[in-house]
């Protein structure tokens, strides 16, 4: 079946991101929202954040700070801001919500798209894709025509064409013609590109086009609401550039 689907990714419990994308994405009537993980982590509302996640019936992958709220990933991993975000997040988390986010896979494979937070090689590790290396081993793992990723919170695409590879950050990517890409969505929640709007993606299956795209959202009530909560200062700082 030919969908349109948005992808997003790393919300990072910022609830005025999300609900900026989400109103954009049902302006685009997109058949599907996928999305790569990190739901929680850094800003102040993860619960809202999770909720509107499962109102939608999105297709989830786990990201580390997903599965670090939960004891799945060691916190210790993290820089002391980020783990500080993790264990506030963790004493909010009911049952039902700590059921929900130890379940979520790594690795999903839908059609001719994959999800994955991180990195197809061992995704449990949750590596970076930073070198050529680390792009051709995961264009080499990867069994669909295109990944969509994560983690960097920065949006690119990796093409894998005649053993070459090719990187695009022009934001529109035309798959007609290319073997396997890697489709990195950037951040719905905490961008890390010099651009403070929230990251994501529009994939039209039938056009074989991929667009990222950003919203315009509330970034003062969002840095307001994680200074409240007493989160990490630079938190909310990174959220104005």
């Amino acid at each position: 079946m030919l969908l349109i689907y948005g992808v997003i990714g790393d919300v990072h419990s910022n609830y005025e991101a999300l609900t900026a994308v989400v109103n954009e994405l049902r302006e685009e009537r997109v058949d599907k929202i996928l999305c790569t993980g990190d739901i929680i982590g850094y800003a102040a509302e993860p619960i809202k954040c999770i909720d509107l996640i499962r109102e939608l019936n999105c297709i989830v992958v786990a990201g580390n700070h997903d599965y670090a709220a939960v004891g799945k990933f060691p916190a210790d991993y993290f820089h002391n801001d980020a783990r500080a975000a993790i264990l506030w997040t963790a004493k909010y988390l009911t049952a039902e919500y700590v059921e929900f986010l130890k379940n979520l896979p790594l690795v999903i494979e839908l059609n001719d798209i994959t999800l994955v937070h991180a990195s197809l090689n061992h995704p449990e590790f949750f590596d970076y894709i930073t070198t050529g290396v680390d792009a051709q081993l995961n264009l080499d793992i990867l069994r669909t025509q295109i990944c969509f990723y994560g983690h960097s919170h920065v949006p690119l695409a990796i093409f894998g064409e005649n053993g070459s590879l090719r990187v695009d950050r022009g934001g529109v990517f035309d798959l007609n013609n290319v073997e396997k890409a890697l489709i990195n969505v950037g951040s719905v929640g905490q961008p890390r590109d010099w651009d403070i709007r929230a990251s994501y993606a529009i994939y039209d299956d039938e056009k074989k086009v991929a667009q990222i795209k950003r919203a315009k959202y509330n970034i003062h009530d969002a840095v307001n609401k994680i200074y409240m909560a007493g989160l990490p200062e630079i938190n909310a700082l990174r959220l104005m550039g």
